[in-house]
């Protein structure tokens, strides 16, 4: 008597068109759970051995280290993916507040502390800043405004056409979004630091503040509203509960299955064939791959309109990371979760680091210390961490198998001096990542911590769109693709889906 609506249920479920999804980023994984609520069967393909993709998880020693994002910003969009669920992510997930939400230490020994509270902020601004308070306040106004436009109105649209492009060109020159982040924070800010402190935002999604479109500035307001969050278990929690809502929806996550290339017909995307041999046939595609990747080596041999192999090699690409993983026998509880480093140099490194590529002796890092918040994810009495320096990528000529340990312990000596005395001698678990890891285990061209870099026309319209412009049934999704990088961004990519994906039902 139970058997039978078990059998039916499984039955509904393989009627359903089938939707592959290629990585399981965070991009990957919203959008199988966008699908699964429009009425697909989902399978995602994971080239790695977890989930996760950017967001992956090292477990070491005891030790729990998130591999890349660090913070939840927009946690809305997560609670939308649950509801399409049918599910609560406060069920799941425990999302933690995180404050100050970086504290900034300026290389003249001064700090800063980042917050969501507009009455601290305006008292540490007064204090540290005072020459400052008006061109502060009107700056704060204009990132409220540009979020409103960028992020809110834009940042779900598909930008299909030129068209698109067009019509929010008037609100583009409205809110100087043809201005770089610096170049509009330096309109308002006139003390060097705090010009630094409003302005590195872009870095977080591979940008550089010189280039980088000011409509950016909208980060500025994003994290200001909706604060900024942590996953208790680390952000590998977040990846874990998203697999398990997927698994709920009927769908599959396979691992270690690499797909060698999408299957092509004519000009439709009907299924991937993978590095074993194995064809999986789909009715919709979703690359949640490097975009560049997806149309150089998925698509190899299919002739392209748009993204052919020249325009994809003549794009500029966002910095890569060297990331130092490390566990240590002892605490530092006046150490922040976040704390932002900065060097002697801001924007001669910039221009080392993005145009020039070439490793300078000076660095600024990004130090993550998640047991701030969450104690248990190193040992008793110990600390986690995570710290992170933007260097070149790939295109610059750097034998990082040669410099790369050398690098890190200048880190080592910089932290020991700086924010974590004691620390030589106290590090019990370690490990490194250089931007040839990304190319490696991501597949991300130059070794590009973020993709294409987020410049103005490489942004909107310009940038890869979510529906493939070379192939019918593919769509993309993740840091590639409109709107971009970040956490937010990339849920971003895959709400954009329910947009320009049909409903399952279509195909019935």
């Amino acid at each position: 008597m139970n058997a039978s609506p078990d059998i039916a249920s499984l039955q509904n479920i393989q009627d359903r068109p089938h939707a592959v999804v290629i990585g399981s980023g965070f991009g990957g994984l919203a959008a199988a759970i966008r699908l699964g609520a429009r009425g697909y069967r989902v399978s995602v393909l994971e080239r790695l051995s977890q989930p996760g993709g950017r967001a992956r998880v090292f477990s070491q020693d005891g030790f729990t280290f998130d591999a890349g994002p660090t913070i939840i910003t927009a946690p809305f969009l997560l609670d939308e993916l649950w509801q399409l669920a049918g599910a609560r992510l406060a069920d799941d997930v425990d999302l933690r507040p995180v404050t100050p939400f970086y504290r900034i230490a300026f290389h003249d020994g001064s700090t800063f502390d980042c917050t969501g509270d507009a009455a601290q902020m305006h008292a540490q601004i007064l204090e540290k800043f005072p020459a400052d308070i008006h061109g502060y306040e009107k700056f704060v106004a204009l990132s409220e405004a540009i979020y409103k436009i960028g992020f809110e109105q834009l940042g779900h649209k598909p930008f299909g056409s030129l068209v698109d492009m067009l019509r929010i060109l008037p609100d583009l020159v409205k809110l100087s979004g043809y201005r770089s982040v610096s170049g509009l924070v330096n309109s308002y800010i006139k003390n060097p630091n705090l010009r630094i402190a409003l302005s590195f935002h872009p870095l977080l999604v591979g940008g550089n503040p010189l280039r980088t479109s000011a409509i950016y500035c909208l980060i500025l307001h994003l994290e200001r509203k909706f604060g900024v969050h942590f996953p208790k278990g680390g952000t590998g929690a977040l990846v874990e509960a998203m697999v398990g809502l997927i698994a709920r929806q009927s769908g599959n996550l396979r691992c270690n299955a690499t797909v060698d290339r999408i299957i092509v017909q004519g000009r439709t995307a009907t299924g991937v064939r993978l590095e074993s041999g194995l064809e999986i046939k789909a009715d919709i595609i979703v690359s949640n791959a490097d975009a560049g990747w997806t149309y150089q080596h998925l698509l190899r041999g299919k002739k392209k309109s748009r993204w052919t192999d020249r325009r994809i090699a003549r794009a500029h690409y966002s910095m890569g990371l060297l990331v130092w993983y490390f566990g240590t026998n002892r605490q530092w509880p006046a150490v922040p979760h976040h704390t932002i480093l900065l060097g002697p140099r801001h924007d001669e490194l910039l221009r080392d680091m993005f145009e020039r590529k070439i490793l300078a002796d000076d660095f600024s890092l990004y130090l993550h210390r998640p047991t701030a918040t969450d104690p248990s994810l190193a040992p008793a009495g110990g600390d986690a961490f995570y710290v992170l320096s933007p260097v070149p990528n790939l295109q610059g000529e750097i034998d990082w198998q040669s410099q790369a340990e050398p690098y890190r312990q200048a880190i080592e000596a910089h932290l020991n001096k700086t924010c974590l005395p004691g620390l030589t001698g106290s590090i019990v678990s370690s490990k490194l990542i250089t931007p040839v890891d990304f190319k490696h285990d991501f597949l991300s061209l130059h070794g590009a911590g973020f993709g294409m870099e987020p410049r103005l026309m490489q942004s909107a319209w310009f940038r890869p769109h979510n529906k493939s412009e070379e192939v019918d049934n593919l769509f993309l999704v993740g840091a590639g693709t409109h709107p971009g990088a970040g956490v937010p961004g990339v849920l971003s990519s895959a709400r954009v889906l329910d947009e320009v994906v049909p409903h399952g039902n279509v195909f019935r």
